[in-house]
């Protein structure tokens, strides 16, 4: 049992940075690998990061690789995505998510925040 909620979405243009965060509520979450999807109307959810319990092991798609970076603090319950060079391709509904490993596969994660949306304007 936890609860994810992430912050820091917002209207942004293209070339700018932004920083999203998850809070997690729950007593065991330094046990989980945790990830970043993103979603727009219409499309499946689409992998965008992830992380192993310790902060180890990052996994990322290839269309955010040298633009994004994951990070976590389990001290505070909390993942980050850094986002950097943002596109106006990057506009979605981002969700974090907690799983056993940080697998690239929305089934692989079952515990979901409601998302932030992140929109860049050309």
């Amino acid at each position: 049992q936890v609860q994810l909620v992430e912050y820091g979405g917002g209207l942004v243009q293209a070339g700018d940075s932004l920083r999203l965060s998850c809070v997690a509520s729950g007593r065991t979450f330094s046990s989980y690998a945790m990830g970043w999807f993103r979603q727009t109307q219409g499309n499946e959810r689409e992998f965008v990061a992830a992380i192993n319990w310790s902060g180890f092991t990052t996994n990322y798609a290839d269309s955010v690789k040298g633009r994004f970076t994951i990070s976590r603090d389990n001290a505070k319950n909390t993942v980050y995505l850094h986002m950097f060079s943002l596109k106006p391709e990057d506009t979605a509904l981002y969700s974090c998510a907690a799983g056993g490993m940080p697998g690239l596969n929305a089934y692989e994660y079952h515990f979901w925040g409601q998302g932030t949306q992140v929109t860049v304007s050309s």
